[in-house]
């Protein structure tokens, strides 16, 4: 576990993504509510999505992730609901938690086709220490508790979506109250204190050759106020409607100036490669491979990523709504 420390505190000043506290997805693209309450609904139709990311392969205590996400359109066709329950693991910590999503949802074109949704998330996060699995220098620590501990926090998101069949922006916002809760002055041992982070992402579709090749570039926006911003750059091909392919290019960027950030920090962080398999009208397979062109090229290994969806929906529904976004 000290290997697994030192490593930790270099990628805090090598990489811009360890900043920032809640888990990191490549596949966001895949299924939106990962990021924004409001995308709740968004398919028009059953969802079920399961992502597993493994990061840093080869390095022992090195974060593991699993999600897993079910959203549905009510038949109002304007209120979206979702649940998305998730676990982490990086070393002796371990977090859990389990949100509902709810989504309002209403055209602003006569078409229909135009959509703008506002969502809210509510939900609960426990995180726990194993004081078990680190070796402190210092008998009697407090800051290292014998057995496992355990905190649980309420919590809440919130976001704004907006798409065509073109286009799509969104905006969102995640532990909202959690930090205000939290009474760290009660607790002998250190527990990281929710943030919120703040997503803005986008994209748009250009049909090169109408159902047989599709473009689509869009992008993601991180921040947490005190860590660095992180942004994606990603652009995919749609073949037949079959197979998505996609690079993309994660960096750090400065958009205002951060007092908590001291020193020089190297913006590089990774490439990554992503594929989606549509095996069938019902189920998609998605697989993304992360690289680092960090300072940490040398030490960490490779990230994999693995996502599963299957779509409950009817053969008029097939024909009349293929997701893009």
């Amino acid at each position: 576990m000290w290997k697994l420390t030192k490593f930790i505190l270099v990628f805090c000043v090598a990489s811009p993504c360890f900043a920032q506290q809640d888990a990191q997805y490549s596949q966001y693209i895949f299924n939106g509510i990962y990021i924004n309450p409001a995308y709740a609904g968004y398919r028009e139709r059953v969802n079920i999505n399961a992502t597993y990311r493994n990061q840093w392969t080869g390095v022992e205590g090195a974060p593991k992730s699993f999600s897993l996400a079910a959203d549905a359109i009510m038949p109002n066709e304007r209120v979206g609901l979702s649940l998305i329950m998730s676990a982490e693991q990086l070393g002796a910590q371990k977090n859990i938690s389990a949100f509902a999503n709810y989504a309002y949802r209403f055209s602003i074109n006569e078409e229909g086709t135009s959509k703008l949704a506002f969502g809210l998330g509510v939900g609960i996060m426990q995180s726990s220490l194993d004081g078990d699995m680190l070796n402190p220098r210092d008998l009697g620590d407090n800051y290292i508790p014998s057995g496992t501990v355990k905190q649980m926090l309420p919590d809440m998101h919130a976001g704004v979506f907006f798409s065509t069949p073109k286009m799509y922006i969104g905006a969102s916002v995640n532990n909202l109250i959690g930090k205000y809760i939290l009474d760290k002055k009660s607790l002998d041992y250190n527990f990281p204190t929710p943030r919120p982070h703040f997503y803005l992402t986008g994209g748009v579709l250009i049909p090169v050759e109408e159902y047989v090749i599709d473009f689509k570039p869009f992008f993601l926006i991180k921040d947490d106020i005190k860590g660095p911003t992180v942004l994606d750059v990603n652009a995919f091909l749609l073949f037949k409607q079959t197979l998505w392919l996609g690079v993309g290019y994660r960096t750090g960027i400065k958009l205002y100036n951060k007092p908590a950030l001291k020193g020089e920090i190297s913006n590089n962080n990774a490439l990554i490669g992503m594929s989606e398999i549509i095996i069938s009208q019902r189920l998609r397979l998605g697989y993304s491979y992360d690289f680092s062109t960090s300072k940490l090229a040398g030490y960490a290994g490779s990230t994999h990523e693995i996502s599963l969806s299957w779509n409950f929906y009817t053969i008029k529904e097939r024909q009349l709504n293929f997701c893009y976004f």
